[in-house]
């Protein structure tokens, strides 16, 4: 089997894990979550699900919470570089193993986050910044974030946007909180739908067009409801006045067709062969969200693995879903 570049798997590094427990207290509000998933920072469980796919290699994320969800400014900058460190020295160690990393941001911080931003970059190597949204309750368009796109467009690597919702948002208003795992299940792409959609129609897109951004879950919403977003965008604008159109010189849905989808869908073929016809063979790239399935993230992988090979496209579309478009887009050697 020739080489596969997963690039959306998770990671807690031990030591940051620790110090993350230690200062967040109740703030940790995931920590049921990742406390029932080992394979997050135990490298032996793994390792092992990755042996059994050869030519396996990741690209390591840091898992949720945000830190500047969970810590305040006294300690987010600290955190963001002892998470980022010991990725770095995790990819240093382990070539065969992890291709790069994306770093973690202080997000509550915007000028320690481009500082921190051009550290991981330049000095540990790290190819692009994996960020949230909405980020600290904020629409990911705000202009207080302009600077991180700017700088990440200038080096040319991408974005990692990673949707939030917590159980305490509820589905409906008359409630106080989510129930049956609708906040992740669903809530999860519609947040990551519209973090696609902020950014499209403030024109951030047509301000950097070099920006490269990847999207988790498949770009979430989009490639299925695609003619009904132009449908709706259409009617907005022509029958009922609306102006949000202003910023842009191209129809929306080419902006849209500007991200990158991972296949981050557990599986499913039809779902997939969706995200490949709306983001086409070059934006579509190979990841699993490992390791949140109660099989230390052998069923993710196995299931995302099977579907990319059942899907009715040419091998060297394959090729480039498994790793060619993530060795392009983060300018990998090897």
């Amino acid at each position: 089997m020739a080489e596969m570049i997963d690039i959306y798997p998770h990671i807690l590094p031990v030591k940051y894990k620790k110090a993350m427990e230690n200062r967040a207290g109740e703030n940790y509000y995931l920590r049921d979550v990742d406390d029932a998933t080992p394979t997050l920072w135990d490298l032996d469980r793994r390792f092992r699900v990755m042996d059994e796919h050869e030519g396996l290699r990741q690209v390591l994320t840091l898992a949720s919470p945000p830190v500047e969800e969970v810590v305040g400014p006294n300690d987010v900058v600290a955190l963001s570089k002892m998470a980022n460190d010991e990725m770095a020295e995790l990819v240093e160690k382990y070539p065969d193993r992890f291709a790069a990393a994306a770093a973690c941001l202080p997000m509550n911080d915007m000028d320690a986050a481009l500082m921190e931003a051009d550290r991981a970059i330049k000095e540990l190597g790290f190819k692009g910044v994996q960020i949230y949204s909405p980020i600290n309750d904020k629409p990911i368009d705000r202009r207080e974030f302009l600077p991180l796109y700017e700088k990440m467009s200038y080096y040319d690597l991408p974005i990692w946007i990673h949707p939030l919702r917590g159980r305490a948002y509820p589905d409906y208003r008359s409630e106080d909180h989510s129930k049956y795992w609708i906040f992740s299940m669903f809530g999860w792409p519609y947040e990551t739908t519209a973090a696609m959609t902020r950014l499209v129609f403030s024109g951030i897109l047509e301000k950097y067009p070099n920006l490269k951004i990847i999207t988790h879950h498949c770009g979430g919403m989009v490639p299925f409801f695609a003619p009904r977003m132009e449908g709706g965008q259409d009617y907005a604008e022509i029958c009922l006045k609306a102006k949000f159109k202003r910023p842009l010189s191209k129809p929306p849905i080419e902006y849209y067709r500007m991200f990158y989808a991972d296949t981050a869908l557990y599986g499913g073929k039809p779902s997939l062969m969706c995200g490949y016809a709306f983001f086409g063979p070059d934006h579509l790239l190979f990841a699993t969200d490992m390791p949140y399935d109660c099989e230390d993230g052998a069923r993710y992988t196995r299931l995302t693995i099977d579907a990319i090979k059942m899907m009715e496209i040419s091998d060297a579309d394959k090729e480039n879903i498994f790793q060619g478009n993530a060795k392009r887009l983060l300018h990998l050697q090897s």
